[in-house]
């Protein structure tokens, strides 16, 4: 344990703002308001002199104000994230850091996970009255499971034709990691679609200019939802937000036949245990498990169709 430290907490926020590894971070701008609402409270204690009952305190003074418990754990989880930096450099003792680890939760884990799925009514629906862009990104995001962020930032150089293969870098994937997505044909004709700008290698475009912000989707996405008489948004009975498509995916996958391996490698989840050691999924395997998953979304949606058709024909009649 190092000796008692004299630093408050706005001292040590200053500091941990200041790290290159901290400022690169696409969360940084959330980091830093929660840091500041969280000194507003502590910035002058030295940190040291907190003790649990005062982080609890502070939790249930939170819920008094309407926070949500995920928004408060997820508060108090970057905060301890902080002090636990502050502890690796020498900056805190060990008793700050037991403080934040001793604090309990107050959201049961999983408690809050969204189970919402989208339906393939509701997905054929959506891109009959999406705006092209959008459309577009709805067909790349439920054959590929790729992120909102993935799909903003696709360029050009990343989609491998010859061998059909989106190759994301690290630096765009939530994983930190590279990405490597078989191409199916409905992908693929939708990137046939897509006119290439002069100015710009991005592949999703509004009036011809790339989708910069975090939130490019958000309002075309629930425009979309209500022509399509689709409840959204994550606070709405039953509505449905555009990660729902992911979870959508995996689902999906999982019903098709796709073992457990390659779902992960397709969407960039870890695989853990000793999956990791001695499954090494190729991408000869990645081609044939797509071509299954699109063999199964092709049923599903001409069982779709012929249900459409039928009530047509039901009308007419």
């Amino acid at each position: 344990m190092l000796p008692a430290s004299e630093i408050t907490f706005t001292e040590l926020t200053k500091w941990y703002l200041k790290l290159k590894t901290v400022k690169k971070l696409a969360s940084f701008r959330d980091i830093k308001i929660v840091l500041d609402n969280f000194n507003k409270e502590f910035g002058s204690w030295i940190i040291d002199t907190v003790k649990p009952v005062d982080i609890e305190n502070y939790q249930l003074k939170r819920q008094g104000q309407g926070r949500a418990a995920a928004t408060i754990d997820k508060d108090i989880s970057i905060v301890k994230t902080m002090v636990i930096k502050a502890f690796d450099n020498d900056k805190v003792d060990g008793r700050a850091l037991k403080v934040f680890r001793s604090v309990k939760r107050k959201l049961r884990k999983g408690a809050n996970a969204r189970k919402r799925l989208v339906s393939f009514k509701e997905y054929l629906r959506l891109i009959d009255v999406s705006q092209p862009h959008l459309k577009a990104a709805v067909v790349i995001a439920f054959n590929t499971g790729m992120r909102t962020g993935e799909i903003r930032q696709l360029k050009w150089s990343s989609i491998d034709r010859k061998k059909g293969f989106i190759r994301l870098p690290a630096k765009i994937t939530k994983e930190k990691r590279d990405k490597n997505i078989p191409i199916n044909h409905h992908v693929k004709k939708v990137l046939v679609s897509i006119p290439r700008a002069f100015n710009h290698n991005f592949v999703i475009t509004y009036k011809g200019m790339p989708i910069t912000t975090p939130g490019g989707f958000k309002r075309t996405f629930k425009t979309a939802c209500k022509d399509a008489k689709i409840p959204c948004g994550q606070k709405v009975k039953n509505g449905i937000i555009f990660h729902d498509i992911r979870r959508t995916v995996k689902t999906n996958m999982a019903a098709a036949g796709l073992d457990k391996a390659h779902r992960d490698v397709i969407l960039g989840h870890s695989m853990r245990g000793m999956d990791v050691h001695y499954i090494v999924p190729t991408e000869d395997t990645l081609r044939l498990e797509m071509a299954r998953y699109t063999r199964w979304i092709d049923s599903q949606l001409e069982g779709e169709s012929a249900n459409v058709d039928h009530s047509v024909d039901q009308a007419a009649i």
